[in-house]
């Protein structure tokens, strides 16, 4: 996809809190900027948040496998944190995350990266305090519950193109963990790679992709006549 003919526009809100609704926030601070042919992005952390998914550190109480696991994994992201790591073994569960640290422990002497985080998602998807928006910065938020679905609900309600939810960091990764049909989910991570979402005092934690749609099928077109 050419990525110049499509255009991102970030939308500004207020704090969205676990009280919003995040179908009725979108529709509400969408009104007047999407069209037919718009593809709507919203990020993960605050869906997540709408839905209640998120924990306190002093709420938790860190097992004997947390305190081990946590010893092994770099100093960056979420699982480096004792209580980031215990908060995602609350969902997990706590022997699963060790089998499943062992297995992708085992595969990365053998130079293949990422199991761990692939076969236990909430590894990759919560975040550790400071991870997200005030005053949810002082919370482990986890990952959301069903994005395709929400982005389905989301595509009906605005009657655009599509919709998606994505995970999205500064640090140039980006995935889409949610989408609705006809929306190409490595295409959008690739066009939110500079993360144009801001959930931080920017307050954009809802973004357009203009014209994604006449894209699509341009690009198609031509592959057919092709």
């Amino acid at each position: 996809m050419n990525e110049k003919k499509v255009e991102i526009l970030p939308v500004p809100t207020r704090i969205l809190t676990d009280r919003d609704d995040i179908i009725d926030c979108v529709e509400k601070y969408t009104r007047g900027k999407i069209g037919p042919e718009d593809l709507l992005c919203v990020a993960e952390s605050v869906v997540a948040i709408t839905q209640r998914r998120f924990t306190r550190p002093e709420e938790l109480t860190p097992s004997w496998q947390a305190r081990l696991m946590h010893r092994f994994v770099p100093g960056e992201g979420s699982m480096a944190s004792l209580y980031g790591m215990q908060a995602a073994m609350e969902l997990e569960g706590e022997w699963k995350m060790l089998f499943c640290f062992i297995i992708g422990f085992i595969a990365k002497l053998f130079g293949k990266d990422g199991v761990w985080y692939r076969l236990c998602r909430q590894a990759s998807l919560t975040d550790d305090v400071t991870g997200t928006m005030p005053p949810f910065d002082k919370c482990i938020v986890y990952g959301p519950a069903d994005p395709a679905g929400v982005a389905e609900k989301i595509k009906h309600r605005l009657g655009c193109y599509g919709a998606c939810v994505a995970d999205v960091n500064d640090l140039k990764r980006s995935a889409v963990l949610g989408y609705s049909r006809g929306v190409q989910p490595q295409e959008v991570a690739k066009i939110l790679i500079d993360n144009p979402f801001g959930n931080a005092s920017q307050k954009t934690p809802i973004v357009i992709i203009k014209n994604y749609g006449t894209v699509v099928r341009t690009r198609n077109a031509n592959r057919d006549n092709g």
